[in-house]
């Protein structure tokens, strides 16, 4: 019977060496099968490993946003990766990682045994090296070659790479979850840090994601499950004498405090307006992959201050149903963007409810108003004053405010002629319904009067105004047939950004400097692609811009229309500002955009307020009152303990006509016929001529017009298509108010 068993258990060896060997044969033939189709892990350094771009504020500090496709990655090296992460991931995945040669057999086994036994395992059972490679080089599938190809990686990784370069290559490989790759991402994404910043909690955490990061996503539905996985690589971690009891009963009455996920994104209107920026010139996909770092213009303590004065004001304006705002600043001595706020909040939902973004939402949270298309209402005015100026007018013109009609198609007071549509008569009115009769340019643009605004407009020329705020960095009047005299009330569309660039101009004396929203690009690799660099350009005379900012920083001047302690003023601050409203076209009564743009040499600020969709504000909301204080709320706290900047005073400007300087009305001795009161000539009897001394007053276009001491001809009326209205608007408008007190020197053949 002895013998028997012998004979049982040596034939039992015998098949069992067998077995053996034939599974060594086919594990090394498979190895040379399946070796002959792999990538090279001696390679792996050469790999091209797919990064994130990385954008940044302009201290080049704080990262604002990870631009990524369906990797967010940034690789790090070995000694920028706390001890405490590295440990806490070993005792998660691999304890014995530093003891073998690539295959983790005990944790293959105990990996079966739990599926036998339909436990769950808390460590992994692949060991680190196998995971990488899975990662790095082969599909998730679950297959028999899938695995052999896996094994046979391992080994051979570890024969070329020590230990921990092979935890460096892991710690930048694997999946966080969140499209985040790699620890020194999955730090960002989750707790908003560098991953060398992390705590001991912070990163007992990160350590639990990996082995299901949908799973145990903190922003999921098994934060409970999170916390218990969690909670044993801690006690592994203790156990295997990693942390100390001191740590230990710290860290686990602690609960990681992860980010709110609006918050992986800072200023986010300015970042969708670098990517764009980016996209558009290197390509979306080379944006995704490349890992560049992109340092920005923004000034997050500006930006942090423009979003708070936004949200405020918009809960303000909401007595005149404005639902939105947008404000962005820029500093004029180099172009470069500041803050940018699109809208009162990016993440915020759509009003009213069920509204269809970018059809008829009256609050479109992600739509960067900053860069749409808007009227402007009054804020266009300065480039039309600025273009007068440099056509050789002079603050002291005298431009006549009064009740005046545009079209010449229509009679002085309004009435269209047979066969023209009444509604194109164009005789517009001032914001307050007021006339004020002799104004100069600078009381009119400083009380932002509409009717004088139009008439300088007509002898500035349409053109050369349009010239003149392309010139400043105006990039949305393209067709020129749309606009009229109407231009100079705002209605044409601009751009919040591009307006304040262009007030930059008058800060700085009428040098441009474009916006820029990027400081510097480098690639992966730390070359520079791209790098800031000041660019000027003179493109305006310095007096006109002088004169510009001496009439908008002058708050006796604008008094009479918006109060001695308007918004617009900022105490012992010197600053330059100008309001915009643009009027609803349906309704009078209400308005739909109201703006300011202000400025001092150092800052330049805009705002928009509004509806996205149109809706119409309360004229009450008008650029002073809705937007006005969120203007000066941001500068005064942008400004505060900033030493002040002066505007350098313009010189006198004295031109050879009398008319430009100020003058309006002459006196002159007039020969008058004493029956009919005409003037007298040749043919009256000199009994009947009588000498008396008139005050001779006319509109501006009498003046330039004037050939010859008699006064226009009637071929000098008919040249200019503006001067019979404009002529007996004054003429009819000194009658009613002042009588024949003012007789006025017309032509025989002008009808009176």
């Amino acid at each position: 019977m002895l013998k028997k068993i012998k004979k049982i258990l040596s034939h039992i060896a015998l098949w069992s060496i067998l077995f053996v060997f034939i599974v060594v044969i086919l594990f090394i033939a498979a190895f040379f099968y399946y070796s002959r189709y792999l990538p090279d892990p001696n390679a792996w350094q050469d790999r091209k490993v797919i990064q994130s771009t990385k954008i940044y504020d302009r201290e080049n500090k704080t990262l604002l946003y990870e631009i990524h496709g369906e990797e967010k990655r940034t690789v790090i090296a070995h000694n920028d990766i706390p001890q405490i992460v590295k440990n806490a991931t070993i005792v998660a995945e691999d304890t014995k990682f530093y003891n073998h040669s690539g295959i983790n057999f005990r944790g293959i086994l105990r990996a079966i045994l739990a599926d036998i036994r339909g436990k769950q395992l808390l460590e992994g059972g692949s060991s680190i090296t196998q995971q990488l490679i899975k990662n790095a080089y082969l599909s998730p599938e679950r297959t028999f070659s899938r695995k052999i190809k896996e094994l046979i990686l391992a080994i051979t990784l570890e024969k070329k790479y020590s230990k921990d370069e092979i935890l460096n290559f892991y710690l930048n490989q694997i999946p966080y979850g969140s499209n985040s790759y790699g620890i020194e991402a999955a730090a960002q994404t989750y707790f908003n840090k560098s991953a060398k910043e992390l705590s001991i909690t912070e990163a007992v955490y990160l350590a639990a994601l990996p082995k299901a990061p949908s799973y145990y996503s903190p922003y999921g539905n098994h934060g409970n499950e999170l916390k218990t996985r969690a909670n044993y690589i801690l006690s592994r971690l203790y156990d295997l004498k990693y942390i100390t009891k001191k740590d230990y009963d710290k860290v686990k009455e602690t609960t990681a405090n992860f980010v709110d996920q609006k918050s992986s994104i800072i200023a986010p209107h300015f970042i969708m307006f670098v990517r764009e920026h980016l996209n558009e010139k290197y390509g979306e996909d080379f944006v995704e992959k490349s890992g560049l770092k992109v340092t920005t213009t923004i000034d997050l303590n500006l930006q942090k201050i423009a979003e708070d004065v936004v949200k405020e004001g918009v809960d303000r304006n909401k007595i005149y149903n404005a639902k939105n705002a947008a404000l962005t600043a820029i500093d004029p001595e180099t172009g470069q963007i500041l803050a940018m706020v699109g809208s009162k909040d990016y993440f915020g939902k759509s009003e009213p409810d069920g509204c269809e973004s970018g059809q008829n939402c009256e609050f479109d949270p992600n739509v960067n108003v900053t860069i749409s298309l808007r009227q402007p209402g009054s804020a266009f005015k300065p480039f039309v004053y600025a273009t007068a100026i440099t056509n050789g007018y002079t603050p002291q013109t005298v431009i006549w405010d009064i009740p005046t009609e545009f079209n010449p198609l229509c009679s002085w007071n309004g009435i269209a002629e047979s066969g023209i549509d009444q509604e194109t008569c164009y005789k517009p009115k001032n914001y307050d319904g007021r006339f004020r009769g002799p104004v100069t340019l600078k009381q009119a643009l400083a009380n932002s009067l509409n009717v004088p605004s139009v008439k300088v407009l007509y002898l500035a020329g349409i053109n050369n105004a349009i010239n003149m705020a392309e010139n400043m960095g105006i990039t949305t009047l393209k067709d020129r047939s749309r606009y009229g005299l109407s231009l100079v009330l705002g209605a044409a569309e601009v751009k919040l950004l591009d307006m304040v660039s262009a007030f930059g101009v008058f800060s700085q004396d009428g040098i441009k400097r474009k916006p820029v929203g990027i400081l510097k690009i480098e690639d992966g690799s730390g070359r520079i692609l791209e790098e800031y660099k000041e660019q000027n350009q003179r493109v305006m005379e310095e007096q006109t811009a002088r004169e510009i900012n001496d009439i908008l920083s002058d708050n006796n001047a604008r008094s009479p229309m918006f109060g001695l302690y308007s918004p617009l003023y900022l105490g012992e601050i010197p600053a330059a500002a100008k309001t915009g409203t643009t009027q609803d076209p349906s309704d009078e009564t209400k308005a739909r955009d109201a703006w300011i743009i202000g400025y001092t040499p150092s800052l330049v600020a805009g705002v928009w307020v509004g509806n996205n969709n149109n809706t119409p504000i309360e004229k009450g909301g008008a650029g002073v009152a809705a937007a006005g204080p969120i203007w000066h709320n941001f500068m005064i706290a942008a400004l505060k303990d900033k030493p002040s900047k002066t505007f350098n005073k313009p010189n006198p400007i004295i031109s050879e006509k009398p008319i430009l300087n100020g003058q309006y009305q002459i006196s002159v001795k007039l020969k008058i016929n004493k029956n009919n009161g005409l003037l007298a000539t040749e043919k009256t009897p000199p009994e009947l001529v009588d000498e008396k001394s008139f005050t001779e007053i006319h509109e501006i276009l009498w003046w330039l017009d004037k050939n010859n001491p008699q006064g226009p001809t009637l071929e000098d009326l008919e040249s200019d298509s503006q001067f019979k209205n404009w002529e007996l608007s004054l003429q009819n408008w000194l009658l009613n108010n002042y009588g024949s007190n003012y007789y006025n020197k017309l032509p025989k053949d002008y009808d009176r």
